[in-house]
């Protein structure tokens, strides 16, 4: 047999966290077909020099509903050696949806856009696939979009007919192949749910072994508590609990992640299952109108804020708000205030220096832990490097700089576990059978290069980029391919398998 192609005298990473060996592998038809010494012939030979191959990365914590139809090129995924993401987090999806609805307005500009006459999942899929997207892209179904749809935002408990439609939305998506039920429970409308809603809702996943992913209702004074509800919707609504972005924000907060991380194992040694993810970074970002209330504006949070994305005052976008006060004598809350009652000012993306370095790498060496970039899209501005970098930045800061991962351990991090945990069908494995999405990379030169003041950089030592067998990168060129697929929870992808 002569296979499409074969990537030679690499270090190859399988995904399983063992040690890296010498060999070649094989791909044919989208799959790898051999792994080992001497493959056999190819129609093309691609010499790894010694470079690392590992399984594509999986961002578990995108949202890039809306990306996948704006950018399908997704380059600034792509470049990390991303070849699956998992969207829909925080309780904000692309689905369901109403024809005609400003989405980009209901979710803060967190699902800037999307377009398309689609109502659910099979219908966005069609739409993402219309574009020729360059990555893959499993999906959650959000809180707050199937809350918004049937009840607008009313801050109140659903009837039980608006419950009942409610999990009929939910179940409809996890029918068509969503990987999970997300909410966001800091953000609107989801924060004025109480924990037997979202019990009640979370329990349609059931039935599809698929999970439970949040942001919890409290990241800050009440982590603990948040993280007891969050115990206790897995546990009553008989569903897997991911909980994502894992922080402790605010300084006098920081070392609580370790308390956090206990209750976590102790629910995980009682027989729940549990997982996490974290981003590598010690500032956060989402949508600024969230994390205030104008009548009493935190001055301690506004202080350490940035401006990422500003539509009504563009001139602002990269600066701290404390700067901007300074410069125009008013105090950071009348800065706060100005810019969130501006015509579209809700739609303002913010970057907040909230959290502690130590609990960063207190994270990373928590078992399992996963990686999530949880970058919002919006490449206008000055977005949170996150985006761009985060993949790299793991491999290049905390395994090889800091020591705090080993390289084979953050690999498996961020293929096998992912794909096991979000249902990614033979995938985030180098072994026969499985699908041929694959990055090559140098671990003496991978680096993040994105910062805050220059966001947008493509990272180093990224050499090559398979997408379902197809060459989707290569030194550091993106291709005209776009091999990437919609994929369902546990199950062959959409309109390919």
């Amino acid at each position: 047999m002569t296979a499409d192609i074969a990537i030679r005298n690499a270090r190859i990473l399988d995904g399983s966290g063992g040690p890296g060996f010498a060999g070649d592998v094989a791909v044919e038809r989208g799959r790898i077909v051999a792994v080992g010494a001497g493959v056999g012939a190819a129609r093309e030979e691609i010499d790894a020099g010694g470079l690392c191959l590992a399984p594509g990365f999986v961002d578990v914590h995108a949202h890039d509903d809306g990306a996948f139809i704006r950018h399908p090129d997704m380059r600034f995924k792509l470049a990390q050696g991303v070849t699956t993401c998992v969207c829909g987090n925080c309780g904000f999806s692309a689905v369901p949806a109403l024809p005609g609805a400003d989405r980009a307005a209901a979710s803060g500009g967190i699902l800037a856009g999307l377009e398309g006459d689609f109502t659910d999942l099979e219908g966005y899929f069609d739409a993402v696939l219309a574009r020729g997207p360059a990555i893959n892209n499993m999906m959650l179904v959000g809180h707050n979009t199937v809350r918004a749809q049937v009840m607008g935002f009313d801050q109140r408990a659903p009837t039980a007919g608006e419950l009942d439609r409610m999990k009929g939305l939910v179940r409809r998506a996890l029918e068509q192949g969503a990987c999970g039920f997300s909410t966001g429970l800091i953000y609107r409308p989801g924060r004025w749910s109480e924990t037997e809603e979202v019990i009640e809702l979370a329990r349609e996943a059931r039935a599809f072994g698929a999970l439970y992913a949040t942001h919890m209702r409290d990241e800050r004074d009440n982590l603990l508590g948040a993280v007891d509800e969050t115990l206790r919707i897995g546990r009553e609504a008989g569903v897997h609990a991911h909980i994502s972005h894992h922080k402790s924000a605010g300084r006098r907060n920081w070392g609580k992640v370790g308390a956090s991380l206990a209750k976590v194992d102790a629910a995980i040694a009682a027989g729940q299952r549990v997982t996490l993810d974290v981003y590598p970074y010690t500032a956060g970002s989402g949508r600024m109108i969230e994390y205030f209330d104008l009548d009493r504006v935190d001055e301690d949070l506004a202080d350490v804020m940035r401006i990422a994305t500003c539509p009504p005052f563009r001139e602002l976008e990269g600066r701290m708000v404390r700067d901007i006060a300074a410069e125009r004598g008013m105090g950071v809350a009348e800065v706060v205030r100005a810019i969130l009652t501006a015509p579209k000012g809700e739609r303002t993306l913010c970057i907040q220096f909230i959290i502690d370095e130590a609990d960063v790498e207190t994270n990373l060496r928590h078992a399992d832990m996963m990686i999530g970039s949880d970058g919002i899209p919006e490449l206008d501005g000055k977005p949170h490097p996150r985006l761009f970098g985060t993949f790299p930045r793991v491999l290049g800061e905390y395994v090889r700089r800091r020591s705090v991962l080993r390289l084979e351990e953050a690999v498996r991090r961020m293929t096998s576990i992912p794909a096991d945990t979000f249902g990614l069908a033979d995938r985030g494995r180098i072994r026969e059978g499985a699908h041929a999405d694959l990055v090559l990379f140098d671990p003496a030169a991978i680096a993040d290069l994105a910062t805050y003041d220059d966001p947008k950089r493509t990272p180093a030592g990224v050499a090559m980029v398979l997408v379902n067998g197809q060459t989707a990168l290569r030194d550091g060129e993106q291709t005209a391919a776009r091999a990437g697929r919609m994929l369902r929870y546990r199950r062959g992808a959409y309109r390919a398998d």
